[in-house]
C-alpha cells in the first residue's frame, strides 16, 4: 500500500522544469539587456544551481522571474525601505495570485561604473494553496548610461 501512495504522489507532482534552480519551480532566465532608461537588480542564485533567477527593474517598476516554466513580468504593488539606483530594500511584486517580495542590499563600489553590487537578496514566493519558497540570491545592478550618477 506505502508504494501504491507513492507512485500516486510522483505521478500528481507538476513536472520541474529542466533549468529548475535548485529542484524548485523557479527556472533560470534567458539572457537579459540592460534597461533602456533606470536600473535593474540582475539577481542570481546562490545554491547548487547557479543561473539568472530574476531582473527587478526600477522603470518600470517590475519582476521578471520564470514560475512553472514560463517568463513573467510583475508589476509592483508596494516598496519600502532605503532607495538606491531607483531600487527599494524591499519591494512587493504581484500579478494574479504570485506575490513575490524581493529584499536587497545595494552596495556602490568604485570598481563599478554605472551601477553597483548586490552581496545579499532573498526572493520570496508566495502562492494560495502553495509552500511557500524563500530563494537566497547575489548579483550586481546595471544602469542605462544616463541613469547612474557619476562617482
Amino acid at each position: 500500500m506505502t508504494l501504491a501512495l507513492l507512485l500516486a504522489l510522483a505521478q500528481a507532482a507538476p513536472a520541474l522544469p529542466a533549468d529548475s534552480i535548485d529542484g524548485l519551480p523557479l527556472s533560470t532566465l534567458p539572457r537579459q539587456e540592460l534597461p533602456a532608461r533606470g536600473c535593474a537588480a540582475y539577481l542570481f542564485s546562490t545554491g547548487q544551481v547557479r543561473g539568472l533567477a530574476a531582473v527587478a527593474t526600477a522603470d518600470p517598476a517590475t519582476l521578471r522571474i520564470a514560475l512553472d516554466g514560463s517568463v513573467r513580468d510583475l508589476p509592483r504593488a508596494a516598496a519600502a525601505g532605503t532607495v538606491a539606483l531607483g531600487l527599494n530594500a524591499e519591494s512587493v511584486y504581484r500579478a494574479g495570485e504570485v506575490t513575490a517580495t524581493v529584499q536587497l542590499t545595494i552596495e556602490p563600489r568604485p570598481n563599478l561604473n554605472n551601477g553597483a553590487a548586490v552581496p545579499s537578496a532573498t526572493l520570496r514566493l508566495d502562492r494560495p494553496g502553495q509552500d511557500t519558497l524563500v530563494v537566497p540570491l547575489a548579483g550586481l545592478v546595471g544602469c542605462a548610461p544616463a541613469a547612474a550618477k557619476p562617482r
